[in-house]
């Protein structure tokens, strides 16, 4: 019993102290891609996340497009989230292959918006604000656990 109670309290620790991975560090703008879209804020740094859509590569850049999602302490888009903070589009130097940032990936994207661009959503004009990234974080995919707890009978 004295055992789990440490695990427990060791884990909880542990969980108060996570933080972003320092590439994610920094200062930004505490505003959502939505937000943004609307308020037409050019300039800002921001750190947003969400699940992939697509990603485009170029000649010269790859683009994405993600479906934003609030992001915790750690950067990470929230597990349980099944909200949206709006679409955005990112774009950074090199070649990012679209078979590994597949539809449904997470990644944490910072950056400066750069401007916007409107493209269809089904029939909708949609308007995506669009990031000249500086990082972009491929998270590793989640992995469902099965927790099994046996109980045993205190015999004192």
């Amino acid at each position: 019993m004295t055992r789990l109670a440490a695990l427990l309290f060791s884990t909880l620790l542990l969980a108060g102290c996570v933080s972003a991975p320092k590439a994610l560090q920094g200062d930004f703008a505490p505003i959502e891609p939505g937000q943004a879209a609307r308020d037409g804020r050019v300039g800002e740094r921001v750190r947003w996340g969400g699940r992939v859509v697509r990603v485009e590569p170029l000649a010269d850049r790859s683009c994405f497009e993600v479906v934003g999602i609030r992001v915790g302490s750690d950067g990470r888009p929230l597990a349980r989230d099944d909200g949206s903070t709006g679409r955005f589009l990112a774009c950074r130097a090199g070649f990012y292959d679209p078979e590994v940032f597949l539809p449904g990936r997470e990644v944490t994207i910072s950056g400066a918006i750069e401007g916007y661009e409107t493209r269809k959503v089904g029939e909708y004009d949609y308007r995506y604000p669009r990031l000249a990234a500086d990082v972009v974080l491929l998270w590793p995919e989640r992995r469902d656990v099965d927790v099994i707890v046996e109980r045993y009978p205190v015999w004192w």
